[in-house]
């Protein structure tokens, strides 16, 4: 379908979803978006974090005696490293599969990928890895961030036949 068409059918479909609105019914754009999305969850860094807290507490000693400066900036220095630790702990990563998209977030914000960016899609038990044209692989790992990578390699395996791009499957 041209990109013309595309646009035109849109339009169409904005003006129908607003007359299905007014009465009553459903929108026929919501069902017809389909996105998968596969969260993961974020550990390492979190565990890190708290890791480096017990080496401060350990190496500062808070509790020795000899110590006559005022701590209460040392609680605040660990209260935040407990927040960003609970921040990333909370932020979940994801990979959305769209009909031509791929979308996820990154250390420097939301990234999508269109069919003619990506070089390869090599899947591995594990792992995941979107080779992009430009820029770096976007790796999703099963022991790293725990995603589904057996239900995301088969709904990556049909992006790729649809839009023509290189798969990999590599076994153990």
């Amino acid at each position: 379908m041209s990109r013309s068409w595309e646009r035109m059918v849109q339009r169409n479909a904005k003006k129908v979803d607003k007359r299905r609105k007014k009465d009553g019914r459903p929108s026929l754009s919501a069902q017809a978006a389909h996105a998968d999305k596969f969260l993961g969850r974020n550990y390492i860094f979190p565990i890190l974090l708290i890791l480096l807290m017990a080496f401060y507490v350990i190496m500062f000693a808070p509790w020795a005696t000899d110590i006559k400066e005022d701590t209460t900036m040392f609680w605040v220095t660990l209260g935040c490293y407990a927040l960003l630790a609970l921040f990333y702990f909370m932020r979940r990563p994801y990979l959305t599969v769209t009909k031509d998209t791929l979308e996820t977030r990154k250390f420097s914000g939301y990234k999508t990928l269109r069919p003619s960016e990506i070089r390869k899609i090599a899947l591995s038990p594990g792992y995941v890895v979107i080779e992009t044209v430009k820029g770096s692989n976007w790796v999703f790992s099963k022991f790293i961030n725990r995603f589904p990578v057996g239900r995301m390699g088969d709904r990556l395996k049909e992006f790729a036949a649809v839009h023509r791009v290189e798969l990999e499957v590599k076994e153990k």
